[in-house]
């Protein structure tokens, strides 16, 4: 089940990062130009401008009918993670902009009733609409409770990251090579759920708002297709260059556990400010390790100041939450977790938690139990780090031929490694490379999450995460 908040929630703001809305999934609304082409149920609303699902403020025409920003999303990730939701009354929930987050089943079943096109929708999940000549349809109710039950998804292949064939991966790049598109991969909408009980015992205890205990994680965003492995993986040895080259990274890490105290003492109530101070203070000695890292590259004299601090200012983001989820993975999901539950968010920080907030937190999660799953090395950690870094499509290089040099150098270091190191996981190399892109998506949408729900968001993150490893 997809988790949102139990009231009224404030519209997210438009992402200065992240992958930006096409034209071809949205048509925007000018007041010079009142009328759209539609269908009739479309112009008899379309003056108002509001959404014909909530009521909401409309912002365009999206996956065929006039709707908000907030219904268009919700609609999306329904359809594309294939979830499944459950009425807790009677299937007849009222729908208004402050009631629209109760009950995720009605939601979608007036999307469906009102005409939105699931098959408006990219085949790949990505942002932009498959045809904005695709209109509204009206389908029948049979249909629409072969959807709602998930029927509708179980013939469809169902793959996962973890068991997916083996993939051509030699031509590396900043996320995929060009010959090597990722595919969507879909998750099973009711045999994978996975309990979400940290944001679960919050809004009950803090709302007294029950909601289901079931979970949809996101699906595995990308697959590599290509041939099966046929053949058992033979030994060999890790090439000698790359032993050199994976050592010198892992020496210019500092792996020493954080130094900013996270103990408090039992009983202590924690205050959103004393924890926003907190996650500020992680922040700075988190940057601080990545700027010391820098200077202790061994391409440090191979490349300009310029392009250093023009890298730095576009990744640093990323490179904390890489470095969170994997070597200081125990101090964030141990010591600052035990932090964050003794705090009590109020009912209004819980009403206007954003929706991208919600999709933040529900992404982090799904790459925490990812990256729990691979226990990430230190030598894998150090290469995905560089790889990162060494992203040539940052805007202001003066040198990004020799950023891609080094970055293939890297891809290939990290590739002989795994390889070498893991045998028998023919898709770990592809599976950690997978990772990156997903890093750089939630590290854009973090920007937009208000400072005042970071908090919060936290909170749920963390305790969702601890939650689910105890029970493992």
């Amino acid at each position: 089940m997809e988790l949102e908040p139990p009231a009224e929630l404030p519209e997210p703001r438009a992402a200065s990062k992240g992958p930006p809305h096409s034209a071809t999934d949205v048509e925007q609304m000018s007041s010079s130009s009142p009328g759209l082409p539609m269908n009739s149920m479309g112009n008899e609303r379309v003056d108002q401008r509001t959404c014909l699902i909530c009521g909401d403020r409309a912002t365009g025409l999206h996956y065929g009918i006039i709707s908000c920003e907030g219904c268009k999303g919700f609609f999306k990730r329904s359809i594309c993670n294939k979830r499944v939701y459950r009425c807790s009354r009677d299937k007849n929930c009222v729908m208004s902009r402050k009631q629209r987050n109760r009950c995720q089943y009605c939601r979608l079943l007036k999307c469906l009733q009102m005409g939105m096109n699931r098959k408006a929708i990219r085949e790949d999940g990505m942002p932009g609409g498959r045809n904005k000549s695709i209109g509204p349809v009206q389908i029948s109710e049979e249909e629409i409770e072969r959807i709602m039950s998930g029927q509708e998804f179980e013939g469809e292949a169902n793959m996962s990251w973890s068991n997916n064939g083996d993939s051509d991966h030699s031509s590396p790049g900043n996320g995929v090579s060009e010959s090597n598109q990722p595919s969507p991969v879909s998750t099973p909408s009711s045999s994978r759920s996975v309990e979400l009980n940290g944001f679960t015992a919050l809004r009950d205890q803090y709302l007294g708002t029950p909601v289901s205990t079931h979970y949809q994680y996101l699906p595995h965003l990308f697959s590599y297709s290509a041939h099966s492995a046929l053949v058992a993986p033979q030994p060999r040895s890790l090439d000698p260059q790359s032993h050199g080259l994976i050592s010198q990274l892992v020496c210019a890490e500092d792996l020493e556990p954080l130094g900013t105290p996270m103990l408090i003492e039992d009983g202590y109530k924690v205050t959103q400010a004393e924890l926003f101070a907190l996650l500020c203070r992680l922040a700075d000695e988190l940057l601080f390790r990545q700027i010391a890292w820098i200077k202790k590259l061994p391409f440090f004299c191979e490349l300009s100041i310029k392009d250093y601090t023009c890298l730095l200012s576009s990744t640093w983001q990323e490179l904390i939450l890489l470095s969170s989820l994997t070597v200081y993975s125990k101090q964030i999901f141990g010591d600052l977790a035990d932090v964050t539950s003794k705090y009590s968010p109020s009912d209004d920080e819980l009403h206007r938690f954003s929706e991208e907030g919600m999709e933040v937190m529900e992404r982090l999660i799904y790459l925490f139990r990812k990256f729990n799953q691979l226990k990430v090395s230190n030598e894998e950690y150090a290469c995905m780090k560089a790889i990162n870094f060494l992203n040539q499509d940052i805007r202001g290089l003066t040198n990004a031929s020799q950023l891609e040099q080094l970055n293939k150098r890297y891809w290939y270091v990290c590739q002989d490694f795994t390889e070498y190191k893991y045998p028998h996981q023919p898709n770990r190399f592809p599976d950690l490379m997978m990772c990156l892109p997903e890093i750089r998506y939630i590290a854009g949408k973090m920007v937009n999450v208000p400072l005042e729900q970071l908090p919060l968001l936290f909170k749920a993150v963390l305790h969702s995460c601890k939650t689910s490893v105890s029970k493992e």
